[in-house]
């Protein structure tokens, strides 16, 4: 490390130093320099300096290829300006790229010049290698470009490939630094596809992956992109088709799959689909990954739903490119094969699986939802995609060539001229390129791409129309209908429709034939060769014995008899082979059990033991970790012991007597050492204050004996001083009185001479101000008029607008007059609804006293003293001296209702007429 690291208290020196280095030719310091200012913890505050400083160290890193240098001083520069000012790392990252791509286009033009140069240089043109260029072929296969590229163009592209990476390390899972992000692998893309990088290209898409699973892994984290912001969807989107578009360039379909299905996962986990612009772009590269890799259903599917696409969504498409696309999608229907492709005549359950697996990815991809349980090649075959194309009406668009081709395959029955009949219609379509508009989103289409699928279906359409003639067939005559394939190529076909169960054929070649096996094979017929021949020999007694005579009766009964015993024969089997297999299911259910018992007792013990071995580790482990504390504590106060002891020494250093004496084996001990330190201290600080006192002393009276022989000194000085400044002033006003007395003369000279121009210069202003005076006579005349009419107008304004506010106040006058008088009849109506309420309520309080008070009239109409002595209607009658029991007014329990009603007269009434009833109506 440099004398200077870490010592710049401002990052301006810094950058000063940088360039003073590198100008002395010293980059390396320079660099070490700025990278130790950038790594500070004392500037982690942003300011204008460091953006200078991190342009200046990225030049430097360019310069000495030192990447990681970079890569370390760009992190910590985005540490420091993330929060603060995030435009000052794109620029510096912009800076970056832009220095390592221009370095590495020089590195290859200089290594372009540079070979032709070597190759004017030649001395002889008609040698065809000089001796040199022999001697490095012998020893190496390399050519001489090559060469020169591994050694001069090679190590800069590899700086610049760490350049993208550390650039996306960098600007990863960052919402502020998302269209850099994207910009980033945009170039880097480009990049791969311009020097055919297809290794950096691979590498470069998984490092996209790993960005993309650890930003849906910690999505919670600070400062990341919000997938569900219409900005970050797009970039992410466009990112990815990028990337498919330079894996179509590259040719590398195994990456572009991987790619496309990057893009559906991203779709939905963003639950968004993507722009109709960039799902025909998605199609048309899906159409050449399935074209590839010889899929040619799904391939199909791709360019069907391209062309729905295109259709319904761009409206800039020509009839040509309608058609064109239209007989592409009809003639990839027709090119499916009509079998399935397998590599056994019987596949295993695992191939299966995996084949329906397979099929349902595809599917996906192409937007289809399948049903797991059932196979898709029920719903995504060539039979439903044809179907499909006659029902939307496909085949009215394509051209005459396209619809020639499915109606031969499809409609025609030419058993022995199929195939000079296709050879025919091949012969129609156009061998070159179609060239779409620039709406399209696929340039140019090319039917020749059809043609050996073409042929291979022709075979097969022959093979399945003779199957349905012949029994037999040559194989000269087999060879003679295929003009246009070898004989290996039409029995490699043969075989393969074969397997894929389109024909039941074998090859004879010892009878130099092709034998047909009619719909099944003969593997198949063994297995049910018993009832084959049971219903053959059927057959042949009802072809011999067509008028069988009439069975007996004993014949039927017999036979009925057996048919009884066969079919309870066969029920005792059934029942049997039920008691079987329960017997097996309890058998492999105790089985199981026991297993289970014994597992659970193992995995029991296991568990135990491995808690028994954690606990005992985790014992050991906290032994192990108190001592290794221990220990560190010990070495800690020991070094800060021989710290202190080796401080004291160098600060005492010189003094005579002061030495710090270690017994051995004595423990050193940091409280002691510090104890006796502080002592010499505070001894060093006393002896110090005594040493001020006397110089303080000394100093005092020195300064004194100075001050009193200066004084007269000064007295003198200060007089000298004071004759010479009077001098000085005389001298001073003379030369300013010579000056001014110069400068009037000058003056005076200069006015006689002017004073000759006087009486013109007075006829000059008078006409001057006359002029003046008349336009501003008509000036003030004009804006008089102007102010007046203005007035005038301002006048009338005002009339208007007092007639209108006059206007608003009578309206608003009448409203408040109608809106009063509804107030108080509103009020009124009011006040009468709650008379009348009041009213009402007062008769119902009437209606129930009534009611109430009926009974009682009722009592003092009928009752009398009857009871008299036992119940009193009040406390405190004089007929009553009891006084046990006071019923309550108007209860029913106690009330005439009772014991009054109707059992008195005229005999037993009161003298005074006091019954409770009566009482109650008073």
């Amino acid at each position: 490390m440099p004398p200077y690291a870490g010592t710049f208290a401002k990052p301006e020196n810094a950058l000063k130093r940088a360039e003073e280095l590198i100008h002395v030719g010293q980059p390396n310091a320079a660099l070490q320099a700025l990278h130790d200012v950038i790594t500070s913890k004392r500037h982690r505050t942003w300011q204008k300096v460091l953006e200078q400083i991190m342009f200046k160290y990225v030049e430097l890193c360019i310069q000495l290829k030192k990447g990681r240098l970079a890569k370390d001083g760009l992190i910590q520069y985005r540490i420091v300006c993330q929060q603060v000012n995030v435009q000052s790392l794109e620029e510096v990252i912009k800076h970056f790229l832009k220095l390592a791509t221009e370095k590495a286009e020089s590195a290859q033009a200089a290594a372009a010049a540079s070979a032709n140069d070597a190759t004017l240089a030649v001395s002889d043109l008609e040698a065809e290698n000089t001796p040199e260029n022999l001697m490095l072929k012998s020893v190496s296969a390399e050519s001489e470009k090559e060469r020169s590229d591994r050694e001069t163009v090679t190590p800069w592209f590899k700086f610049l490939w760490e350049t993208y990476r550390t650039i996306l390390e960098i600007l990863r899972n960052n919402n502020k630094l998302e269209p850099l992000y994207a910009m980033t692998a945009n170039r880097a893309f480009a990049f791969c596809v311009t020097h055919k990088r297809t290794t950096e290209f691979r590498r470069l898409c998984e490092i996209l992956r790993n960005h993309l699973s650890n930003l849906m892994k910690y999505r919670d984290q600070r400062d990341r992109p919000d997938l569900t912001l219409p900005e970050t969807q797009q970039y992410y989107l466009e990112t990815r088709f990028e990337q498919l578009k330079a894996a179509a360039q590259l040719e590398l379909w195994q990456e572009a799959f991987r790619t496309i299905e990057d893009i559906h996962g991203l779709t939905i986990i963003l639950k968004r689909t993507p722009n109709p612009k960039m799902m025909a772009t998605y199609f048309a590269k899906l159409t050449k990954v399935f074209w590839v890799s010889e899929n040619y259903l799904y391939h199909a599917y791709a360019w069907y739903k391209l062309f729905n696409l295109s259709k319904t969504y761009n409206r800039n498409l020509t009839p040509e490119d309608l058609k064109a696309m239209a007989s592409t999608v009809l003639l990839s229907a027709v090119a499916i094969p009509p079998y399935e492709s397998r590599t056994a005549a019987a596949p295993s359950n695992q191939e299966l699986d995996n084949a329906k697996e397979r099929d349902v990815r595809m599917a996906t991809l192409l937007g289809y939802t399948l049903d797991p349980k059932r196979d898709p090649r029920e719903v995504l075959s060539r039979k439903a995609l044809l179907n499909e194309l006659i029902a939307k009406g496909i085949l009215s668009l394509v051209s005459t060539e396209a619809r020639q081709v499915w109606a031969l395959f499809e409609k025609e029955f030419h058993p022995l001229d199929m195939c000079k009949h296709a050879q025919t219609v091949f012969a129609t379509l156009s061998p070159e390129a179609v060239q779409l508009s620039a709406a399209s989103p696929i340039p140019t289409i090319e039917f020749s791409q059809f043609l050996p699928r073409m042929r291979s279906l022709a075979v097969v359409r022959m093979l399945q129309q003779s199957s349905q003639v012949y029994q037999t067939m040559k194989l000269e005559t087999l060879q003679r209908v295929v003009p246009f394939l070898e004989f290996s190529q039409v029995e490699r076909i043969l075989v393969d429709a074969t397997k894929g169960g389109a024909v039941a054929v074998r090859l004879d070649h010892q009878n130099k034939c092709v034998r047909f096996e009619g719909d099944q094979l003969e593997s198949d017929n063994i297995k049910n060769h018993l009832v084959a021949m049971a219903q053959k020999l059927k057959k042949g007694m009802q072809m011999m014995y067509p008028e069988a005579p009439a069975a007996s009766l004993a014949t039927r009964t017999n036979t009925a008899e057996l048919l009884s015993k066969v079919e309870n024969e066969h029920k005792m089997a059934l029942a049997r082979k039920v008691i079987i297999e329960r017997r097996k299911e309890e058998q492999e259910r105790i089985l199981q059990e026991q297993e289970r018992i014994l597992e659970e007792a193992r995995v029991a013990a296991q568990r135990l033991h491995e808690e028994t071995e954690a606990k005992r580790l985790e014992e050991e482990r906290r032994t192990r970790e108190a001592m290794r504390i221990r220990q560190e504590m010990e070495e800690k106060e020991k070094e800060e012991a021989l710290a202190l002891i080796a401080e004291a020494e160098k600060r005492n250093k010189g003094k005579k007597g002061f030495k710090i004496k270690l017994e051995e084996g004595q423990k050193l001990d940091k409280r002691t050492l510090m104890e006796d330190a502080i002592k010499e201290q505070i001894k060093e600080r006393q002896e110090m204050e005594r040493k001020l006192v006397r110089l303080a002393k000394s100093m005092d009276h020195l300064e004194r004996a100075k001050r009193e022989e200066e004084v007269p000194l000064i007295e003198a000085a200060y007089k000298v001083k004071m004759a010479e400044d009077e001098q000085l002033h005389q001298e001073l006003q003379l030369q300013n009185a010579e000056k001014h007395r110069k400068s009037w003369e000058t003056n005076v000279e200069e006015k006689k001479r002017l004073a000759k121009m006087g009486a013109d210069k007075d006829s000059f202003a008078e006409a001057i101000v006359e002029r003046r005076s008349e336009e501003f006579e008509a000036l003030r005349i004009a804006r008089e008029e102007k102010i007046n009419e203005l007035r005038t107008l301002r006048k009338n304004e005002r009339e208007v607008a007092r007639r209108r506010a006059y206007m608003r106040r009578l309206q608003q006058i009448e409203e408040d007059d109608k809106a009063a008088k509804e107030e108080e009849e509103r009020e009124r109506r009011m006040a009468e609804e709650r008379e009348r309420e009041a009213a009402r309520r007062e008769e119902e309080e009437q209606r129930r006293a009534s009611e109430r008070d009926a009974p009682r009239r009722d009592e003092g109409r009928f009752g009398g003293d009857r009871g008299g002595d036992r119940y009193e209607p009040r406390r405190g009658d004089d007929r009553g001296g009891s006084g046990r029991y006071e019923p309550r007014r108007g209860d029913d329990r106690y009330g005439g209702s009772r014991y009054d009603s109707g059992r008195s007269d005229d005999r037993y009434g009161s003298p005074g007429g006091g019954s409770p009833g009566f009482r109650g109506e008073q």
